[in-house]
């Protein structure tokens, strides 16, 4: 794409200032034509019907040597752009992945890891972790607890755009993030979880998306399967609210009494950005809580939020 744009700036720049190009005689041996100038004006400056256009810059207008050094010039800067993005790892010639799924069609012994996809609106790349090892893999990750290494119960800005930026440990991708990915396809949900003694359990849900920022990033997702039992259903087209940013159903904050940010009701059935107790805890429903598989005073140990397209 980028040496197309080049080119056409080449061939518009030596159009502009008349390099010689195929185009008709400008010999005038017909007299005066309506609506044209005088036939002793005409030429290079002027055309007539059956001329080509070309404008003239002037005495000043580059020669023909130097219209060749600008085609070195701007073959020199393809070729270094190219190098850039193959030195980074990306074939300039390869189409940019959309997602994790993308990734791993391009090749089926991509490892789990961190790698960047290019959202189709455009605005850039953004760094994701792949889920290469469940399922099939293809799975984008966009929330991950394992340690309570990192604090959740934050604000609306740090849910936006997402933290911590290491994404091999514990993260949130950001609602920004989340939005540009999960609009690109029809999309499936899955969320994995474990307790501390290391059992484990998932939820999956056979369309996922979400509502952009406009409506405070509604949940919306399908029908559930899974061994968990469905504590997600509830908070199904609901707002996403955080302490700072109440937009639940509920007369209290539930972000704030539930120490978390969720897509919360009035109040929750899960809340797995909530505090990281790890295990039994004497509070209520203030944890990494999974209602249906281990209630309101049990927090998870792991959980993994993550979407790839349908099949």
């Amino acid at each position: 794409m980028l040496a197309y744009m080049l080119a056409l700036v080449l061939v518009f720049a030596r159009t502009a200032c008349g390099v010689p190009t195929v185009r008709s005689d400008t010999t005038d041996n017909a007299g005066d034509i309506p609506g044209q100038p005088p036939a002793g004006t005409r030429g290079d400056l002027f055309p007539y019907p059956g001329q080509n256009i070309v404008l003239n810059c002037g005495a000043d207008r580059p020669s023909q040597d130097e219209w060749q050094q600008l085609n070195d010039k701007l073959d020199q800067l393809t070729n270094a752009v190219n190098s850039c993005r193959a030195s980074d790892g990306e074939d300039p010639e390869a189409p940019h992945p959309r997602d994790c799924q993308d990734i791993l069609d391009n090749d089926e012994t991509t490892p789990s890891g961190v790698y960047t996809v290019y959202p189709r609106d455009g605005l850039g790349g953004v760094m994701v972790y792949c889920d290469n090892d469940i399922d099939g893999g293809g799975w984008t990750v966009f929330q991950k607890r394992q340690d309570g290494s990192v604090d959740f119960y934050r604000g609306w800005r740090d849910y936006q755009a997402g933290f911590p930026s290491n994404l091999n440990g514990e993260f949130w991708l950001g609602l920004d993030k989340l939005y540009r990915l999960a609009v690109q396809k029809t999309y499936q949900l899955r969320v994995d979880m474990w307790d501390a003694e290391g059992n484990a359990r998932y939820a999956a849900y056979n369309t996922f998306a979400i509502s952009p920022e406009s409506q405070n990033y509604k949940l919306h997702i399908g029908t559930y399967s899974g061994n968990a039992r469905d504590s997600l259903a509830y908070h199904n087209g609901h707002p996403f609210s955080t302490k700072d940013r109440d937009n639940d159903a509920s007369t209290l904050s539930c972000a704030q009494t539930y120490k978390g940010a969720w897509w919360y009701t009035a109040c929750h059935h899960s809340n797995l950005n909530g505090l990281y107790h790890l295990g039994p805890h004497a509070s209520y429903a203030d944890g990494v809580n999974w209602n249906g598989w281990k209630g309101y005073k049990y927090s998870l140990k792991r959980t993994e939020m993550k979407f790839k397209p349908i099949a």
